[in-house]
C-alpha cells in the first residue's frame, strides 16, 4: 500500500511495485535472511569446523574476509536489479550468447546433481534423530517432496517468513554451541590477525575458506529475491544495502560460531572430523559424549534447519532464475521485468514449476544409483566456474553504460569485485586441476 507521495506506509504489507520506503529501516529486511540461510549449507559448516579443528583460531580472519567478499557480490547483484530495472540474466545476455550457453548447461547439470545432494543433506539429521524409521534415501525423498509442495503453493512472502524462522533456529543452535564449548577469547582475538598456518598448501586452504562459505549461485539469486520482495527501483537501494549487510553479518555469526566449536571441541582434543555432510552427524555423536543427549539433539535440529533452508532456498531462488532464462528468449527485455517478478507471476509460471520438478524427481535416481562419475566431474567444473563468472560479469555490467552513471561501481566496489574474481578464478583452476581427468575418458 502506498500513500499519495509514493512512499510505503508502515502497514506490514508487501510494498507495491514502484513504491519507495520512507527511510531505510530494519523492518524491511528479508531477502538478506533468505540468501544467508540458503548460502550456508551443511557442507559449509563442515568446512568451517574442519578449519577450526585443523588450525584452531588461526583462520578466523579468513572467514570474516570471506563474508566481506560475499557482501560485495550480493550488493552488486542487487544494485544491478534496482538501478536498471532489469534482471541479472538480462545483463548476462547483453554480454553475448556465450553467457546463455554457459548458464543453460550449468543450471541443468547443477540442478540435477545438487538436488540429490540437498536431499541427502536434509535426510542425514532426520535419520540420526529418528533412527530405524526409514532409510536415508526415503528421508531424502520425503524432504524433497515437502520442499516441492511448500515452494509450489506458496509465494515469496510466506517463503521468507518460514526461512526467517529456520534461520532463527540455526542462529540459536550455533551460538549456543559456541558458548557451550567455552571459547578462548584471547586466542579468538589473535585469530583476527591475517596469519597463514605453518603447513603445506596453507594458502590454498585459506583461499578455500574465504571463498567457500556462503558462496553459491544464491548470490546471483539475491537480486531476484529483492524484486520478489517488491523492491524494484533505486528508492530501495539503501534498504537493500542494509539488508545485504544483515545477510552476511548473520553468515559471519554462523561461520565464527562453528569455527569456535571446531577449535575448542575438536582441535584441542585432536579429533579428526570426516569431510562432507556426514561430518556433522559425527559431531553430533561427539557432542552427545561430551554434553549429553539434549545438546546432541538440539544440534541435529539445527543441522536439519541448515540443510532444509538450503534445499527450499534453491528450489525457490534458482527456479526464479531459470524462469528468467526461459522467458527472456520469448520477450523483449524491458525495464518492467523487475516489477513482473515482484508481482509473483513467475512463481506460478510453467518454467518455474518445471525447474522445481527437475530439482525434485530426476535427482531421486542418484540417491539409489550413486552419482555417475563423469556427471560429477562436469558438475564440479561448472560449479567452480560459476563464481568467477558471476564476479567478472558484474564488473563488466556495472562499469558500462548498461548501468545508469549514478549507480556504477566506485573504486571500492571495483576492488572488492576484482579480488572476488581473482579469488574464485584461482579456486576454479585448482578444482579443475584436481579433477581425475585420466579416468574421465
Amino acid at each position: 500500500m502506498t500513500d499519495t507521495t509514493g512512499n510505503t506506509q508502515d502497514t506490514g504489507a508487501p510494498p507495491a511495485p514502484g513504491s519507495r520506503p520512507r527511510k531505510s529501516s530494519w523492518k524491511y529486511i528479508g531477502p538478506g535472511i533468505v540468501v544467508a540461510a540458503t548460502g550456508v549449507g551443511a557442507g559449509d559448516l563442515v568446512a568451517t569446523l574442519i578449519a577450526g579443528s585443523n588450525f584452531g583460531y588461526t583462520l578466523l580472519w579468513a572467514a570474516i574476509v570471506g563474508c566481506l567478499v560475499k557482501i560485495s557480490l550480493a550488493e552488486a547483484a542487487g544494485r544491478w536489479h534496482l538501478a536498471t530495472g532489469r534482471t541479472l540474466f538480462d545483463g548476462w545476455a547483453s554480454l553475448g550468447r556465450w553467457t546463455t550457453y554457459f548458464f543453460g548447461v550449468y543450471v541443468v547439470v547443477w540442478g540435477f546433481v545438487y538436488g540429490a545432494a540437498a536431499m541427502s543433506s536434509s535426510a542425514l539429521p532426520l535419520q540420526a534423530l529418528f533412527p530405524g524409521v526409514m532409510d536415508l534415501e526415503w528421508w531424502g525423498i520425503a524432504c524433497a517432496l515437502v520442499g516441492l509442495v511448500f515452494v509450489w503453493f506458496n509465494q515469496y512472502a510466506v517463503f521468507e517468513k518460514v526461512m526467517t524462522v529456520l534461520v532463527g533456529v540455526m542462529f540459536v543452535v550455533t551460538v549456543y554451541l559456541a558458548v557451550r564449548v567455552v571459547p578462548n577469547l584471547g586466542d579468538a582475538f589473535a585469530g583476527l590477525l591475517p596469519v597463514l598456518p605453518d603447513e603445506k598448501d596453507s594458502i590454498l586452504n585459506t583461499l578455500g575458506l574465504i571463498g567457500g562459505v556462503g558462496g553459491t549461485i544464491t548470490l546471483a539469486a539475491y537480486g531476484y529475491w529483492v524484486n520478489a520482495k517488491g523492491w524494484t527501483n533505486t528508492g530501495w537501494m539503501k534498504v537493500m544495502r542494509l539488508d545485504n549487510r544483515v545477510a552476511y553479518l548473520t553468515t559471519g555469526v554462523f561461520v565464527i560460531a562453528m569455527l569456535v566449536v571446531g577449535a575448542e571441541l575438536l582441535h584441542s582434543a585432536n579429533i579428526a572430523l570426516a569431510g562432507g555432510d556426514r561430518g556433522l552427524v559425527q559431531l553430533g555423536d561427539i557432542l552427545e559424549e561430551e554434553y549429553g543427549t539434549a545438546t546432541a539433539t538440539f544440534f541435529l535440529i539445527g543441522f536439519f534447519a541448515t540443510s532444509f533452508t538450503s534445499l527450499i532456498g534453491v528450489w525457490h531462488g534458482v527456479s526464479l532464475m531459470f524462469t528468467d532464462f526461459v522467458t527472456r528468449g520469448r520477450k523483449r527485455a524491458a525495464p518492467s521485468r523487475g516489477e513482473e517478478i515482484a508481482s509473483g507471476a513467475r512463481e506460478k509460471s510453467w518454467p518455474f514449476r518445471a525447474y522445481l520438478l527437475w530439482l525434485t524427481f530426476p535427482p531421486m535416481i542418484l540417491l539409489f544409483a550413486g552419482q555417475p562419475f563423469r556427471l560429477v566431474i562436469v558438475y564440479g567444473v561448472l560449479g567452480a566456474a560459476f563464481m568467477p563468472f558471476l564476479a567478472l560479469t558484474l564488473i563488466r555490467l556495472l562499469n558500462s553504460d548498461r548501468t545508469p552513471r549514478d549507480w556504477r561501481n566506485g573504486i571500492l566496489s571495483n576492488v572488492m569485485l576484482a579480488l572476488a574474481g581473482l579469488l574464485f578464478l584461482i579456486l576454479c583452476v585448482k578444482q579443475i586441476w584436481d579433477q581425475p581427468w585420466s579416468e574421465f575418458f
